[in-house]
């Protein structure tokens, strides 16, 4: 079964490499399609589909980071819809 979720990250997640680990680990992991960027309130924000299995692997990877990366919380961001944000391309998982 397919999931979708976006992920808010905060804590140390922005100027440490963040985004470059993410899209790294989605591959990976394999098998999962989104996007990550940086938000203007330091947090770090993942838009991602995939089977079930891997998209909580990546959350449960995300709950740690890179090695720098000192994530506080991981939210999940619930009905949130902008037009300035790219829709998930099916295999390709960017940064943004």
């Amino acid at each position: 079964m397919n999931k979708e979720v976006l992920l808010k990250i905060k804590g140390r997640v922005q100027g440490i490499g963040f985004r470059y680990w993410a899209v790294k680990k989605a591959r990976e992991i394999g098998g999962i399609s989104g996007w990550v960027h940086n938000e203007a309130d330091g947090s770090v924000e993942i838009l991602m589909r995939g089977e079930e299995v891997l998209v909580d692997r990546m959350i449960a990877a995300c709950h740690e980071g890179p090695l720098l990366a000192r994530v506080d919380r991981v939210e999940f961001v619930v009905g949130r819809i902008s037009s300035f944000l790219p829709e998930i391309e099916d295999g390709i998982f960017r940064r943004v």
